[in-house]
């Protein structure tokens, strides 16, 4: 596979992960609201580098791309996402493990940071599907996804034990390589601050 690239946007950059992101990582990764939804928690620097050592892990098997985002005008982290379950066999991944300070919340900085994704699985890597999965709890995240046109394809129940000892069950998304123009197009949408009709 051909180095991972630098996925450049209007406001946001997508950076490959590297260890020199721990100092920004850093000053951003603290907030229990960042993790609350996720299968695993960051509360420590320590654990910060065990999440991200393992991100590289994964990178260098070959089934995993993660960037950190980048806000262009501060040129500082503002938070980090990628591809997982990369099959280049089968021509999948799932986007997902995807946050930002929450701060920038609601900014539609998470919009334009799956578009670039997006576009990078679809038009050049040629993927045919894309998944997506969240908590069975965070409404918001699945709104979110039907919102751009990814179809809802259940629920793997009893999924995840949660840090807290909680059950999640995960809701599944995808999207499919004869939808993304039409995604595509509710992206650029949102990203230009249209709301998409639904």
């Amino acid at each position: 596979m051909s180095e991972m690239p630098v996925l450049e946007g209007t406001r946001i950059r997508l950076e490959p992960m590297t260890p020199g992101h721990l100092p920004g990582l850093e000053k951003i990764a603290f907030d229990d609201r960042i993790w609350r939804y996720m299968p695993v928690i960051v509360k420590t620097p320590e654990d910060l580098r065990g999440w991200l050592e393992k991100a590289l892990r994964l990178k260098e098997a070959g089934t995993s791309l993660p960037w950190v985002t980048i806000l262009k005008q501060e040129n500082r982290v503002i938070g980090s996402t990628r591809f997982s379950d990369l099959d280049r066999i089968h021509e999948t991944a799932e986007l997902g493990h995807t946050w930002l300070t929450p701060e920038l919340h609601g900014a539609g900085l998470n919009a334009e940071a799956k578009l670039l994704q997006l576009t990078y699985a679809f038009e050049e890597l040629k993927l045919r599907r894309v998944a997506l999965k969240t908590h069975h709890e965070n409404l918001q995240s699945q709104k979110a996804m039907r919102n751009i046109g990814a179809v809802e394809e259940g629920r793997f129940r009893n999924h995840f034990i949660m840090p807290d000892g909680s059950q999640r069950h995960s809701v599944w998304f995808s999207i499919i390589r004869e939808e993304w123009p039409q995604t595509k197009s509710r992206l650029e949408e949102r990203v230009r601050g249209i709301r998409p009709s639904v």
